[in-house]
């Protein structure tokens, strides 16, 4: 049973782990995130994160493969008003498709509205900042949007801490909607950029925290020990930054937590980023049934207060 989470200042109300949709049109074809999707929501999920531009990495795709999937998903299933949808703009589509543009904000939501197939996004979160648009022009135009009634909340992504703060104090300045999420890496393992950078403005915005790579691109499943392991998945490349001192001791410690609790390291690792009280709903994605059932019931695992200071310590940077 998911137990659901306040997002932030907002009247959202979001399970506690947010499904992300960068592995649809990827590592799953339409089919295969059909039922994905399905066994989410079955379990008592909701939360759905994407953006225009995923997966515009793979040979052959252009960007909104992911959106198109879970707008077919949407509208075959007619559950439009059971999910809250994330979605994101900003990042570049194409050499005129990108920014912050206000015109660009304008033609990026109807794009994104029509692979969904829906009339609203819950949730629409600036991807990447364009700092040759000054923070006025975006956050008007995204407010717009709030008044035309096609989005919900805004929320910001890979900014910079002070351009967050920048664009709100400039939102609360004018009577406009803040931003009321921050989407941020964060896990165990990259945990310095966030603690030192953006903590604080979490705290003093009351901003919604839903981290990317929650579990470092499947390094804290403990499936990669060695540079051995490396080929076991597409996204194996990525991990090798982990592969030192540091990773080691948090893998061991994961394994110790992991074994008393009887349950996967995987799990430890979203446990330990929900035992926080400034994380919201971290971002984690599942290609198979067995990965997906560990996302579920990670949410079902109480860590003690030293297993928790015990993970903390090992992961000290």
């Amino acid at each position: 049973m998911s137990k659901k989470r306040k997002l932030g200042l907002s009247d959202l109300e979001v399970s506690p782990i947010t499904f992300g949709g960068n592995v649809f049109g990827w590592t799953l074809d339409e089919k295969a995130s059909f039922k994905i999707l399905d066994a989410f929501i079955d379990a008592d999920f909701n939360f759905i994160d994407t953006a225009d531009i995923y997966s515009n990495w793979v040979p052959g795709n252009q960007g909104g493969e992911s959106e198109i999937i879970i707008g077919k998903w949407l509208s075959s299933r007619g559950n439009r008003n059971d999910v809250i949808i994330a979605t994101k703009l900003g990042g570049q589509m194409s050499e005129t498709h990108k920014g912050l543009t206000a015109p660009y904000v304008k033609l990026a939501v109807e794009e994104s509205l029509k692979r969904l197939k829906t009339d609203y996004i819950d949730l629409y979160q600036t991807h990447y900042d364009d700092e040759e648009t000054p923070v006025a022009e975006t956050m008007e135009a995204l407010n717009e949007l709030i008044k035309e009634g096609k989005v919900r909340y805004i929320g910001a992504s890979n900014f910079k801490a002070a351009r967050i703060a920048e664009s709100n104090r400039f939102a609360r300045e004018n009577q406009l909607q803040p931003y009321t999420t921050l989407q941020p890496l964060y896990n165990l393992y990259d945990r310095e950029g966030f603690e030192k950078n953006y903590l604080p403005l979490v705290r003093d915005e009351k901003l919604a925290v839903l981290n990317y790579y929650a579990l470092a691109s499947g390094f804290l499943s403990g499936k990669y020990q060695s540079a051995d392991d490396l080929n076991k998945s597409p996204r194996g490349e990525g991990i090798k930054k982990y592969l030192n001192e540091r990773g080691q001791r948090i893998l061991t410690a994961l394994s110790e937590v992991a074994s008393n609790n009887d349950v996967p390291p995987s799990q430890i690792a979203l446990a330990w980023l929900l035992s926080k009280p400034y994380i919201t709903a971290p971002i984690a994605s599942a290609t198979n049934e067995k990965q997906l059932n560990d996302l579920i019931n990670a949410v079902d695992v109480k860590l003690k207060d030293e297993e928790i200071i015990l993970l903390d310590r090992a992961s000290e940077y």
